[in-house]
């Protein structure tokens, strides 16, 4: 089951930020608290906010993964950032339920909520990362670097009104 995010799922929202950090293999986990500093807890605290977007998955009643849409701007800017207008995206899944679709499906549905919200969809993501076969099959494309991370962008629509067109 998929259902969109409400503001009482915060604290799930934290585990699953957690789950967001890419570990690359054979490298240890980082401590539990790192999401609570500014740069990443940015992406969660406070949320329900106006323009907060996401869903969660439920497998026999128990969270599976969550992904979520929120616009960063100015100094709250995230890894992911285009512009102002564009919402950054985060995904998460729980271990054992990777490798199954489950990715695939949480952000086809997302996308299907965010298509008449925004023009287009930014991320982050380590070259190393194996969601960005995701990202790629879904239409998501390379637009810069940040670091050693890839910033893409999903153009979903120009509906709002925006003149800015990616690749």
């Amino acid at each position: 089951m998929i259902r969109l995010l409400t503001p009482a799922d915060e604290p799930l929202l934290w585990e699953m930020l957690y789950q967001a950090i890419h570990v690359p293999e054979g490298s240890p986990p980082p401590p539990r608290d790192i999401v609570r500093r500014p740069e990443l807890s940015r992406y969660v605290e406070g949320w329900g906010q106006r323009d907060d977007l996401g869903v969660v998955a439920l497998q026999e009643g128990e969270v599976a993964g969550a992904a979520w849409l929120r616009r960063l701007t100015g100094a709250l800017r995230g890894y992911g950032h285009v512009d102002d207008e564009t919402p950054e995206l985060s995904i998460a899944l729980l271990p054992h339920h990777r490798g199954r679709g489950l990715g695939t499906r949480l952000l086809t549905s997302l996308l299907e909520e965010a298509r008449n919200r925004y023009p287009a969809i930014s991320l982050s993501v380590s070259p190393d990362n194996p969601a960005l076969r995701l990202y790629r099959r879904l239409g998501f494309v390379e637009v810069g670097r940040n670091g050693a991370s890839l910033t893409m962008v999903l153009t979903l629509s120009d509906q709002r009104g925006s003149n800015q067109v990616y690749p």
